[in-house]
């Protein structure tokens, strides 16, 4: 099946660009960020908290096979309606850290739009722990299901 998000990443940097097409509208892709029920679908995790705006947050919380709690947070730096999200994220209880991430959403077309997500991570070594995980698989399928879940509501 063909990678559909795209995944950028420059030998002895820090950072990742994503980017992803989707046969959505851009206010769709949008809300599929900032609705809590749309997120919960999309991303099988259960948001505790979305203030969206700037100095808002978030956290979620997603449960293992295995019935263990895992959760991310993260803040918001910047909040552009159907634009702009710049926010942190952090994973607890890894050792990743914080990255920041800065969301830029576009339209396309009438019907489709593009996400960029520029990632960045504390180091060179941590990004490629990351890309050592099946992190291109994970991204890309969780982007399908978002496409899949928020098409339903045009």
């Amino acid at each position: 099946m063909e990678q559909k998000t795209k995944i950028n990443a420059e030998d002895g940097k820090q950072e990742l660009v994503i980017t992803r097409e989707f046969d959505l509208p851009l206010d769709l892709l949008f809300k599929a960020y900032v609705v809590p029920e749309i997120v919960e679908q999309w991303m099988g995790t259960k948001v505790l908290q979305l203030r969206n705006e700037r100095h808002g947050g978030y956290q979620f919380e997603t449960t293992d096979p295995k019935g263990n709690k895992h959760g991310f947070n993260g803040v918001i730096h910047e909040f552009i309606l159907n634009q702009r999200i710049t926010r942190t994220f952090e994973m607890e209880n890894t050792p990743f850290g914080v990255q920041l991430e800065f969301l830029e959403f576009e339209p396309l077309t009438e019907d489709t739009s593009k996400l960029t997500m520029h990632v960045v991570y504390k180091s060179v070594a941590i990004r490629d722990q990351i890309l050592q995980m099946p992190f291109a698989q994970g991204i890309n399928m969780a982007h399908n299901r978002l496409e899949s879940t928020v098409s339903k509501l045009k």
